[in-house]
């Protein structure tokens, strides 16, 4: 009798365990192909005087999920947007925005030609027309978003715009517009960290002479 149920009891952990490396097999290919991605980061930013212009130069690190990847290997553009606003600093009140300055870029997966096209405006792209857009095309996806990562010499505001007897500051943002997703993506995209690709930074301007 006490062998029987050694047997027994023998046999019940073996079929724990299978159902263990089963239950651990099924979430492994339910899971995500690639770790999960590192937060978005600003690797470098730079404000400065260039003639009578006030340039932004800036860095931004990111990884796609592979949500998004698939979408866009699917034919889905990214609109990456960034935006820059000198705010002149009031003791007495809020900080007073005098300047604001927006750069959208659009990136689709164009499958006839394997090619990954960037179109970059001061404003929002639609597909009914790109108005005065920059359009560049890439042979690979990470060429693309080199470019996309890459912000140089952006023109954000005029120096006339700047009192110089008043303190200043500079905010810049830049992240993935989830809200110019077709419908159904951005509902799908709604408490999800996959699609969260954004930065903020905020400093004091001072105006350098560019070289």
């Amino acid at each position: 009798m006490t062998a029987f149920i050694t047997h027994c009891l023998r046999n019940a952990r073996l079929d724990l365990i299978a159902l263990l490396a089963c239950t651990c097999l099924v979430w492994g290919s339910a899971g995500p192909a690639r770790a999960q991605t590192r937060p978005a980061e600003i690797s470098s930013i730079k404000v400065e005087r260039a003639g009578d212009a006030i340039v932004l130069s800036a860095s931004v690190q990111f990884e796609l999920s592979a949500a998004v990847e698939d979408a866009l290997l699917k034919g889905v553009a990214m609109i990456f947007v960034a935006e820059a606003d000198i705010l002149r600093e009031r003791w007495y009140w809020t900080n007073k925005k005098v300047v604001h300055a927006e750069r959208h870029m659009r990136l689709v997966y164009q499958p006839l030609t394997r090619r990954w096209r960037l179109n970059v405006a001061s404003g929002q792209i639609t597909n009914a027309g790109l108005g005065l857009a920059l359009n560049q095309n890439f042979d690979t996806l990470p060429d693309a978003l080199a470019a996309v990562q890459r912000l140089s010499r952006w023109k954000i505001a005029e120096v006339s715009d700047i009192d110089p007897e008043q303190h200043h500051l500079v905010e810049f943002r830049f992240g993935l517009d989830v809200f110019q997703l077709p419908r159904p993506l951005q509902i799908g995209t709604l408490g999800q960290t996959d699609w969260d690709i954004s930065v903020f930074s905020r400093r004091a301007l001072t105006l350098e002479t560019a070289p």
